[in-house]
């Protein structure tokens, strides 16, 4: 799909991961889900630092709410659907994808849709998945997703990665066909190609912590050469840098906390730098085929 210019510059995907500091994957071989309600929340906090940072800037996107999180504090979600940003589905549990059965990751969506609507009293359109965990492995999760009524998937991480990664994945906008017959758009993250391989462009951890002279070089290859949007993705915690210090390996340890304390500066630097919207603004204003005219049509019925 290509990036349509109604400005100057390129318009350029904005999401966030609305996830707390102790549900990351890397802690997860140290905290359990049955110790989330008695853990200090600092979602609330972050998400709203979040949500003022896009306000600074007249900045649109797309956050995607953990259904715990959204069961629990409704009025966050609320309040970042009334800001005007567009909500989408990050599980419920966020729990990785092929390590569920078909039927419990059908339950898990459900699940977290519910709460997700239920807290806005607006339909979800799109998904993505805990830790880019939707790989070759567990496609039938993509036909489950069209079942299920979603329009577009932004889980597929064409990378190699010790949690994650399809590196033979489409790595820009697509149509993807589902095994049921169905279709859903997919939207993979930004990566670029050096010395043959698919390398990270500017996402959670690669975005904190690789130099940002190399993310204003995928943003200008992006521009310049692919012509595509940069689909940009963070998390609440990652401008927290006072959230509690979870014991841990230490490869988990500098992944979570490293440059906590410099990604709100680097992130008014890319919302003073580039323009950015949402999935579901993206989609509406780049009507490439049918299932576009079908999420237009389930949008404004």
């Amino acid at each position: 799909m290509r990036a349509i210019e109604t400005t100057s510059r390129p318009l350029h995907i904005l999401s966030v991961d609305v996830e707390d500091y102790f549900m990351v994957e890397a802690f997860a071989g140290s905290i359990t889900r049955e110790s989330w309600g008695h853990r200090p929340s600092r979602v609330e906090t972050s998400t709203r630092r979040v949500l003022d940072l896009f306000d600074e800037h007249g900045a649109k996107g797309t956050f995607f709410v953990v259904g715990w999180i959204a069961e629990r504090f409704p009025s966050l979600v609320r309040e970042i659907h009334a800001r005007g940003h567009e909500l989408a589905c990050h599980s419920f549990w966020h729990r990785r994808v092929y390590s569920l059965t078909p039927g419990e990751f059908r339950d898990d969506t459900r699940n977290a849709l519910r709460a997700i609507e239920d807290a806005a009293g607006i339909k979800v359109e799109g998904y993505r998945a805990p830790s880019w965990s939707i790989t070759n492995s567990c496609l039938w999760a993509l036909d489950i997703l069209a079942e299920e009524g979603f329009t577009y998937d932004s889980s597929i991480y064409p990378i190699h990665h010790d949690l994650y990664g399809s590196p033979a994945a489409k790595r820009f906008s697509h149509t993807h066909a589902c095994g049921n017959g169905a279709s859903l758009l997919e939207f993979p993250p930004a990566t670029v190609r050096i010395l043959g391989q698919n390398v990270p462009g500017a996402g959670g951890g690669y975005l904190r912590i690789f130099p940002l002279a190399y993310t204003r070089w995928v943003f200008r290859l992006f521009e310049n050469r692919y012509h595509e949007p940069v689909v940009v993705y963070f998390h609440p915690w990652e401008l927290d840098p006072e959230q509690p210090r979870i014991r841990e390996k230490l490869r988990s340890r500098l992944r979570h906390y490293t440059n906590l304390a410099g990604m709100t500066e680097r992130l008014d630097y890319l919302l003073r730098t580039y323009s950015f919207r949402s999935f579901r603004d993206a989609i509406e204003h780049s009507p490439i085929d049918g299932i576009i005219e079908e999420f237009a049509h389930r949008c404004n019925p």
